[in-house]
């Protein structure tokens, strides 16, 4: 009986490995950095916005900070929470200049809404799609309510509560102690109780 020959997996290369590929001239390596983190840096770029468009905008310039700025990062440290850093500082700095006012939308964009609706269409059963009608509701809910947070508060909560980063790492992308973290969530998370409480008696 012959022996099964093993299956050899290709290694993802690490942030660190990127960064020098980087810095020794191949670019390119800098397209697979932004495919590892431009879903998650969307999520917390929006929870500070509170808005799809603009949030594509902070988004691509973050990149470009990003990529303008590789040669000061200081190979051994953590890039995600060097890219997070301008992430934050990038959408903050937006939204005090903007003139806008945040909308509470959904979660999902229409696109991702679509590609949810041709994933389960086929087995998503009647109880199963109110389910979602409801999540949906409580996305719009949950929007309208960080809204009213500061955004130094909003990006403290998507952080910890979507992110679920530490309170050590989130001091460092936010550049305040821990107990100033610690401070901000136990205000944000009050605030967030108390207004979804008062929101149709959301919280019972």
């Amino acid at each position: 009986m012959e022996k099964a020959i093993p299956e050899i997996v290709e290694r993802s290369p690490t942030d660190q490995e990127l960064i020098l590929r980087m810095k020794s001239g191949e670019l390119e390596a800098f397209d697979i950095l932004v495919e590892r983190y431009q879903k998650r840096l969307y999520r917390v770029i929006y929870g500070v916005l509170l808005h799809h468009e603009d949030t594509n905008d902070v988004l691509m310039e973050t990149f470009v900070k990003a990529y303008k700025n590789i040669g000061s990062f200081r190979i051994g440290a953590s890039f995600y929470t060097w890219i997070y850093r301008i992430a934050i500082n990038t959408a903050i700095s937006f939204k005090r200049k903007s003139k806008f006012t945040p909308q509470p939308v959904p979660h999902f964009t229409d696109e991702e809404e679509g590609q949810v609706e041709k994933e389960f269409v086929d087995y998503r059963s009647g109880e199963q799609a109110v389910k979602q009608i409801e999540m949906k509701e409580l996305g719009k809910i949950l929007n309208e309510a960080l809204s009213k947070l500061s955004e130094k508060h909003r990006a403290v909560v998507v952080l910890f509560d979507l992110e679920e980063l530490s309170h050590s790492e989130i001091a460092k992308i936010m550049g305040c102690s821990e107990g100033t973290i610690r401070s901000r969530l136990f205000y944000a998370h009050k605030q967030l109780q108390k207004i979804l409480k008062n929101d149709n008696n959301f919280i019972s």
